[in-house]
């Protein structure tokens, strides 16, 4: 009888077992919100937040800073944006925003610096694919900005400024321009401007810090364009329309930074007699559905998007509080978190990835006054 070698008997015994994979890394992430500030809240609060079970660990305030009320994080993870939404700030009619570094493992922030945003109130920011620009709209001001980032995180002054003038149809809403976002495109080729006042969608060519015109959009008068969100081929735009209760589809054309409109549909179930505003509007990751919430109704309207980029109303999900300012769905596409600024919580959903529909987990975080809600992963 022929001995195999000990080599040759190891072997086979190694390709006959079965084989361990490595265990798929569960998904962790650090949860950041702004806020109003007030007796309430103190400024931006941070959590742990797993990405498999949607469970969260409270890690407390993490700065303490006046009206953070939008945040953006970094490309690299390092740094965290936010607005000071103020109406005057060193003396002027502007508010400022503000530059942290990033503490990853116990999510506290550590302030950098704060310039000036030129405008009173800004209520939004937007940082470009590779980190190097800040944009800013100020909602009082009726103007943006583009604040450069320096390699070490801190923002420099502004290299870019437009202010808007002009008013709309309802005198006591857009009796000046009114700028409430300003978000690039896919590519980061173009600014597109959201003026709640002007009723209107300025287009601009950015590169190096610049704006330069280059087209725009009216919507409905009174309609009150509010925030955008791009589907994920970049060939169509979403815009809520505040004022109105409505979303307004688009196509983008990529070369000329062009918007053509495809139609319109309400956030409203037809029934509703109340009074509300629109507030956020979100593209799952997966590009086939559309969120965006109510204030007043207190939903978050569901659609499915078709492949022509028009809106199939799906649901409509209470957010289990008040005033749903802003809501976050996790990188993974799994989860929705609600931040209700009126009721003081943030409410979790599930996301059912064949239908886009939503349904609470359950779990429920108390905070002052929630605005903005971002995810960073961390694991």
């Amino acid at each position: 009888m022929r001995i195999q070698p000990t080599s040759s008997l190891i072997l086979a015994g190694l390709l006959a077992a079965p084989v361990a994979l490595p265990a798929k890394a569960t998904p962790k992430y650090l949860l950041y919100a702004g806020t109003y500030t007030g007796q309430a809240s103190k400024g931006i609060y941070a959590w742990r937040f797993d990405g498999a079970t949607g469970k969260t660990q409270a890690l407390g305030l993490a700065a303490e800073t006046p009206n953070p009320s939008f945040l953006a994080l970094h490309p690299s993870g390092k740094y965290l944006y936010a607005v000071q939404e103020l109406g005057e700030y060193k003396g002027k009619k502007s508010g400022a925003l503000s530059a942290f570094a990033i503490n990853r493992v116990t999510g506290q922030l550590q302030a950098l610096n704060q310039v000036a945003t030129g405008g009173a109130d800004p209520c939004y920011i937007y940082l470009d694919p590779a980190g190097r620009d800040a944009l800013v709209s100020n909602y009082s001001g009726g103007s943006v900005a583009v604040l450069p980032i320096r390699p070490d995180g801190s923002l420099g002054e502004a290299s870019a400024f437009v202010q808007f003038s002009g008013k709309g149809v309802d005198p006591a809403r857009q009796e000046a321009p009114h700028a409430h976002s300003i978000n690039l495109s896919p590519d980061g080729r173009f600014a597109i401007v959201a003026d709640l006042g002007l009723d209107r969608l300025s287009v601009y060519r950015f590169n190096a810090g610049g704006l330069t015109p280059s087209s725009f959009a009216r919507t409905a008068p009174g309609a009150g364009p509010r925030h955008l969100a791009f589907q994920p081929s970049g060939k169509f735009v979403y815009v809520l329309n505040e004022m109105a209760s409505s979303i307004t589809s688009y196509g983008f054309d990529p070369r000329l930074g062009a918007l053509r409109e495809l139609g319109t549909v309400p956030t409203l179930p037809e029934d509703f007699k109340g009074t509300n505003t629109g507030a956020e509007i979100r593209v799952h990751p997966g590009g086939r559905f559309l969120y965006a919430s109510n204030r007043g109704h207190d939903s978050i309207a569901v659609y499915a998007i078709d492949p022509r980029g028009g809106l199939k109303l799906v649901q409509h999900m209470a957010t289990g509080g008040k005033t749903p300012r802003n809501f976050v769905l996790d990188p993974s596409g799994r989860f929705l978190l609600a931040a209700n600024q009126g009721s003081n919580n943030v409410v979790e959903f599930r996301v059912d990835n064949q239908t886009g529909m939503l349904s609470p987990t359950g779990e429920t975080i108390e905070v002052g006054s929630p605005v903005c809600l971002r995810f960073l992963a961390v694991k």
